[in-house]
């Protein structure tokens, strides 16, 4: 398993799908995954330190998992089959459980836990951005900066 850090959320053009841009921390592969519009708020709104007034799923689940004292210990993303990905959530000691990664990348976001994906996983999906696109990386960071969730409402 590989550590991965979110960079963030952002629109593909022309399809006006979301996606999550996650890095290799020690290494130069990123890995874009398409994800759902209310999944992109929930990631969005908490890397901006949005709190709406009401909990989100994603915080209902990080407060019933504190509740529970059933700590999520990471995010690991499994699985690349037929263009879709799967991610399991590590609770506790011992459990393991099915999720898209979206929901668990919110969710470990929420509580600080690590996202790790499988290796082969990133062979066949990671992507290396040239040298020369680094500038593009520098524009989606500000975009980032400057994106509020709700653009990601459909």
């Amino acid at each position: 398993m590989r550590e991965l850090s979110v960079i963030g959320v952002r629109v593909e053009l022309p399809t006006n799908q979301p996606i999550v841009l996650l890095r290799e921390v020690d290494g130069d592969r990123y890995l874009p995954i398409w994800i759902g519009a209310v999944e992109a708020t929930a990631i969005a709104y908490e890397q901006q330190g949005v709190k709406p007034a009401r909990p989100l799923t994603h915080d209902l689940l990080r407060d019933l998992l504190q509740a529970l004292s059933a700590p999520l210990q990471a995010v690991e993303i499994v699985e690349l089959k037929d263009s879709i990905f799967y991610a399991d959530l590590l609770i506790g000691e011992s459990v393991r459980v099915s999720a898209r990664p979206s929901d668990a990348i919110a969710l470990a976001l929420r509580v600080g836990a690590p996202v790790r994906c499988a290796e082969r996983v990133l062979d066949e999906a990671g992507i290396i951005i040239p040298d020369e696109q680094e500038d593009e990386v520098e524009k989606f960071r500000e975009f980032l900066e400057q994106v509020r969730p709700e653009d990601f409402a459909s």
